[in-house]
């Protein structure tokens, strides 16, 4: 079955969908089998695209107008392509840049597996970057990832007020300025190091 989504970017009326609803007839798609939304491709909330795709059964083609109307970046787009494809459910471009992607077809597969690795390469680079970025950090004397809620210090007086029976959990909370679950990630009931007081204290 062939589903077709349409989309233009302004809802202020400057825009028609009427070309693109045209060229989805055209091309076979039903009416009553064809979605729309009025919003910018970079906006999240695309209703009408939601429902599309969850419209779309295996076996199914989604026919769009340009590629530009379905991704909101070459990220997105293939990894949208990518859970179509792995959903066997097929892709058709009528116009565009992407006129060629038609992935019922083997020439369709083949372009889309050139977007694939550019999609590919690009997050490559990203993580280099990353890496990059994290190895400078270290080599100044920082480290990358979350920060602990307890120092060094905390860790060793937790310990030790676990220890005694005494203690209050809450007044102990109450003073390092945590929750008690937050506690119990570096220290046990018996003040037992946990794998958050182990990394604390060996950092």
């Amino acid at each position: 079955m062939l589903i077709g989504y349409i989309r233009i970017s302004k809802a202020d009326g400057s825009q028609s969908l009427d070309l693109q609803h045209d060229a989805m007839i055209e091309a076979g798609v039903s009416p009553n089998k064809i979605y729309q939304d009025k919003a910018s491709g970079k906006r999240d909330d695309r209703p009408g695209l939601d429902a599309c795709l969850k419209s779309l059964r295996a076996g199914d083609v989604l026919v769009i107008w340009k590629l530009d109307r379905l991704g909101r970046s070459l990220k997105h787009l293939v990894n949208t392509i990518q859970d179509l494809s792995d959903s066997d459910i097929a892709l058709r471009v009528l116009t565009g840049q992407g006129a060629q992607i038609d992935t019922t077809t083997a020439s369709g597969r083949l372009i889309f597996g050139i977007f694939a690795s550019l999609a590919e390469f690009e997050r490559e680079l990203i993580r280099e970057r990353t890496m990059a970025g994290l190895a400078a950090a270290r080599a100044r004397g920082r480290k990358g990832g979350r920060k602990f809620a307890l120092t060094k210090a905390q860790v060793r007086l937790a310990q030790a007020a676990m220890l005694n029976r005494d203690s209050s959990v809450a007044d102990l909370c109450k003073e390092l300025g945590i929750k008690p679950v937050t506690l119990y990630r570096y220290v046990g009931p018996e003040g037992q190091l946990r794998r958050n007081g182990e990394k604390v204290l060996n950092a």
